[in-house]
């Protein structure tokens, strides 16, 4: 059972509306390297990791994950809010507004909405903590990509600190792998599987 503090895990305070740059940050809510992706990325592979701290690895960095999409969305509102019918025609915004309005709609960058596609899981420790990496570093990048298009403080500072996340998710997700790894004895894991190949010489703890 979860408990909601009513605040966002850093603020977010934006203090003019900018359309063009909403159509970029809303990456990070709808795309394939987003918040939303990774919440339901590892709360879904939590179920069939094999150790209790994996799975509370990964409950802690779903939920936050969480966190880390209600931040983007209130980034986008606050970008988005009280728009005139001219700026959002001058911005380029009126092809998102025709279809969400100023709605906080899951969607790329690109314009592709989101789908189960961008997430994987594979019911294997190994193969999904490495799927768990990827993913932390393609959403670093993605964060990267976004401070180098965006100038306005405002909307760094908060960028800038999800992106810091992403790298101390990669970090403990590595440190998960080592762990899982040693209980599987994976010099041999890869080779042999003691499931179904004979005389591996393999202790699965």
């Amino acid at each position: 059972m979860w408990q909601y503090n009513k605040k966002l895990q850093y603020p977010v305070k934006i203090s003019k509306p900018d359309p063009r740059t909403a159509q970029i940050i809303i990456s990070q809510f709808g795309g394939p390297d987003g918040e939303l992706s990774a919440s339901m990325r590892y709360l879904t592979q939590r179920y069939n990791m094999p150790y209790d701290e994996l799975k509370g690895l990964l409950t802690d960095i779903g939920t936050e994950e969480l966190a880390h999409m209600e931040m983007i969305c209130a980034i986008v509102y606050q970008l988005t809010k009280n728009l005139s019918i001219e700026e959002i025609k001058k911005s380029g915004f009126d092809k998102y507004y025709v279809d969400h309005t100023s709605a906080v709609y899951p969607i790329a960058a690109s314009g592709l909405p989101w789908r189960a596609e961008y997430i994987q899981a594979k019911g294997d420790p190994i193969s999904d903590l490495h799927e768990d990496l990827a993913a932390e570093q393609k959403a670093r990048t993605t964060y990267d990509n976004i401070l180098r298009l965006i100038d306005n403080p405002e909307v760094r500072d908060p960028i800038k600190f999800l992106r810091q996340r992403e790298v101390v998710h990669y970090q403990r997700f590595g440190e998960g792998l080592e762990r899982t790894k040693q209980r599987l004895n994976a010099r041999n894991f890869y080779a042999c599987n003691p499931a179904f190949d004979k005389n591996c010489g393999i202790d699965i703890v």
